[in-house]
C-alpha cells in the first residue's frame, strides 16, 4: 500500500478537477466586469460635449424658415443654399475672415512655438542667476486672465501706432507663457545634459547643438504647443475685438460674432452663422487629427530609438 503522501497519491490530487468544473475542459480568465459609475460619468460627458455639435450639425442643413418651424434634431433640406448665401454675402467677406484667422493662428502659433522652444530650452539646460526668478514671472503669466492684460496691450499698441492692423493681434500672441512652460518641461525631460555636453566637447556652438540635437528631441513636445496655441489663437475673440476696427481685418470669431448682432434685426441671418460656425470647426478638426498623427509617430520613433 502506498501512503497518503507518496508521490503516486499527490500525482491523482493534483490531476483532479476543481469542483464545479466539467474534466478535461481549460479554465479561462475570469469574466472582466465593467465598472458601470466611470462608464456612466465618460458617456454622460461626451453627451455634453457632442450634442452642441450635433445640433450645430444639423441645424446647419435648414433654411431660415424651417430653423424656427422643425424639431431641433430634424434634419432639413437648405445646407446648399445656406452655403451659397454664405459665400455670397458681402462677395464673400466670410472666407476672408477664415484666411484672416488662419494668418493669425497659423503664423501665430508657429512664432510663438520659436519663442518657447529657445526660452524653454534655455530655461530647462543652462544654469543662470535668476533663473527660477524668470521662471517663476512666466508661471505668474500663466495664471494670468487675458482680460487683464488687453487693455494694457492696446494702450501699448496705440502708443506705437500699431492699432487696426495685423501686427496688433499677432505680436501679443508671440509670447506664450503656458508655451514657455512646456517646452521647459519637455527640453528638462527630452535633452539629456550628457548629450549637451558631448556637443560642446565636439566644439559644436550652443546655436547649433540646439537646432541639430536638442531641437529634433523637442518636436514632439513643440508639436503639443503649436496645436494648443493654435486653437487658442483661432477662437481668440476678446484680443481682435478690442484691436481691431475694420472689418475687413477680422477673424472668424469677430465675424461671425457681428453676424449674429445683425440677425437680431435680420433673422435670416441666423442660419449664416449656424453655417459659418460648422464650417469654422472643420480646420481644428483636420489640424487636429494631422498633427495627432505626427505626434504619435514621433513619440514611437522616439521610444523606438531609445
Amino acid at each position: 500500500m502506498t501512503s497518503p503522501s507518496s508521490p503516486s497519491s499527490l500525482a491523482v490530487r493534483k490531476a483532479a478537477p476543481a469542483a464545479g468544473t466539467t474534466p478535461g475542459t481549460a479554465q479561462g480568465p475570469p469574466p472582466r466586469r465593467i465598472a458601470v459609475l466611470p462608464t456612466a460619468v465618460l458617456v454622460l460627458g461626451a453627451l455634453y460635449c457632442l450634442l452642441p455639435v450635433l445640433w450645430v450639425v444639423i441645424a446647419s442643413t435648414k433654411s431660415g424658415r424651417e430653423l424656427f418651424s422643425t424639431f431641433t434634431f430634424w434634419p432639413g433640406s437648405g445646407f446648399a443654399d445656406n452655403l451659397t448665401d454664405l459665400s455670397a454675402y458681402r462677395d464673400g467677406i466670410y472666407w476672408r475672415w477664415m484666411g484672416n484667422s488662419a494668418l493669425y493662428a497659423g503664423l501665430g502659433a508657429l512664432l510663438s512655438t520659436a519663442v518657447s522652444a529657445v526660452s524653454g530650452y534655455a530655461l530647462a539646460v543652462y544654469r543662470f542667476r535668476g533663473r527660477e526668478t524668470v521662471f517663476n514671472i512666466l508661471m505668474a503669466g500663466v495664471l494670468m486672465p487675458p482680460v487683464i492684460l488687453a487693455v494694457p496691450q492696446y494702450l501699448l499698441l496705440a502708443k506705437a501706432d500699431l492699432t487696426d492692423s495685423y501686427a496688433s493681434v499677432l505680436l501679443p500672441l508671440i509670447l506664450s507663457p503656458y508655451g514657455v512652460y512646456l517646452a521647459r518641461v519637455y527640453a528638462s525631460a527630452a535633452v539629456p545634459g550628457d548629450v549637451v555636453e558631448a556637443g560642446r566637447m565636439d566644439g559644436a556652438s550652443e546655436w547649433r547643438i540646439f537646432t541639430r540635437i536638442a531641437l529634433p528631441m523637442m518636436v514632439p513636445g513643440l508639436v503639443t504647443v503649436f496645436l494648443f496655441q493654435f486653437v487658442a489663437v483661432w477662437n481668440n475673440f476678446l484680443l481682435p475685438y478690442i484691436m481691431l476696427s475694420d472689418d475687413e481685418k477680422f477673424p472668424i470669431t469677430l465675424g461671425l460674432f457681428t453676424l449674429l448682432e445683425q440677425g437680431s434685426n435680420t433673422p435670416a441671418l441666423y442660419t449664416l452663422v449656424i453655417t459659418g460656425a460648422l464650417l469654422a470647426v472643420v480646420p481644428l478638426i483636420a489640424l487636429f487629427l494631422v498633427i495627432q498623427r505626427f505626434w504619435s509617430l514621433d513619440l514611437l520613433s522616439g521610444a523606438v530609438k531609445s
